[in-house]
Parts: C-alpha cells; sequence; structure tokens
C-alpha cells in the first residue's frame, strides 16, 4: 500500500512517500479493500516510477524528479476488482468519485488486473501482463483461470507524463494452443530498463 523512500545522511531514512488508500466496499472478501502493489520499476533516466496496484485495477506513473515528493501524472484502469456492474460495490473511497469501467480492449473484457510490467529501454512503451500466482489468480479472479491471461502495451508520455493504452496490441493468452494460459513475466531479448538481460 505504500512507497518509501531511502536515503542515508550518516544513517538510513526511511520516509513514505506515496500512500495507496485502501476502499470501504461491500460484496468482497472484507470490508476494507487494500491496494496491493505487486511490481514497480523506475524508467532509466531515474525521471518515472511506474507500479501496479492488482486488486484496485490501475497502473500508476509518478514523476519522481523530487524523489521526496513524487506526483502522480499518469493512471489507467486495466481491470480489477472495482469495475462498475461486478461483485464490489465502493462505499467510501478517497481517491476515485465513481468506480472505473470494466476494460475491454478488441472486443475482449480482460479479466484480473494489471501485474508484471516491463519499460521499453527508451521509456515509451509499458507492457503488462495481467496473472499474478494461479492460487491468487483463483483466489480474486476465478475468470482468468477460465478465459486466460493478456498483455498489453502501455503509450507512455515521457514529456509531461501520462499513460494510455494502445488499442492496436492485444496478446490473449485464452487462445493459446492447450490455453487458456496464465502469463506472468516477460523480457525483451536485448534487455530492458528493469532486467539484468543486456546484450
Amino acid at each position: 500500500n505504500s512507497i518509501f523512500s531511502l536515503s542515508q545522511e550518516g544513517k538510513w531514512e526511511a520516509e513514505k512517500v506515496i500512500q495507496v488508500p485502501t476502499k470501504k466496499v461491500q460484496g468482497w472478501l472484507l470490508p476494507e479493500m487494500p491496494g496491493l502493489i505487486t511490481d514497480i520499476l523506475i524508467s532509466l533516466d531515474d525521471r518515472f516510477l511506474y507500479f501496479s496496484n492488482w486488486i484496485h485495477g490501475d497502473v500508476r506513473q509518478y514523476d519522481i524528479s523530487e524523489p521526496k515528493h513524487p506526483r502522480l501524472v499518469g493512471q489507467v484502469f486495466l481491470g480489477g476488482s472495482l469495475c462498475k456492474g461486478g461483485a464490489v460495490t465502493v462505499l467510501e473511497d478517497r481517491e476515485l468519485r465513481e468506480q472505473p469501467e470494466p476494460f475491454v480492449i478488441q472486443g475482449r473484457k480482460v479479466p484480473g488486473g494489471p501485474q508484471m510490467l516491463q519499460l521499453s529501454l527508451d521509456g515509451r512503451r509499458l507492457y503488462v501482463s495481467t496473472s499474478l500466482y494461479s492460487a491468487w489468480d483463483r483466489l480474486f479472479y476465478p475468470e482468468l483461470l477460465r478465459e486466460g491471461s493478456v498483455l498489453l502495451q502501455l503509450d507512455v508520455d515521457t514529456e509531461r507524463g501520462g499513460l494510455a493504452v494502445n488499442p492496436k496490441f492485444l496478446v490473449d493468452f485464452g487462445k493459446e494452443p492447450g490455453g487458456p494460459c496464465l502469463a506472468h513475466e516477460m523480457r525483451y531479448p536485448g534487455g530492458d530498463c528493469t532486467s539484468d538481460i543486456w546484450l
């Protein structure tokens, strides 16, 4: 639920700089739904921080030019447990005025929530998968097991900040031979901004 900034000036210090508030809900496992940050990365130029919030369903982009004062500059909802028309009703939310719409791309309603992230070396393309672990998928998003996960691409504004779904990019693992499949991690053959794979 929180991101901390660590600094060392004589001794190590940790300061909370980002907080994802819980949401009061009805129709879920608990009366409050916490955020669940499942992946985080920083762009190669140290300008932007990204994280996936798997249960709520959003990917966020923060400008961290001032590390102790990050600014939210991009956010997209890619499914999650808060969508309108689902089992969950949000009773109180300190961030959103209304529940997000279900996420649909190329006619496919995407189950699950944003999970693993990979950012291109130039910082302009952020790739997002939607499966965490099969046991967790089964508990939180059982439709993932029936329909399979997807891989999506977000276009990144590296000047002002901002995220937008690329509507032409969809890898549907529900249609794999022997599927549906639950895709989790991805890697670029030539390395990426978060990878230890460099050629």
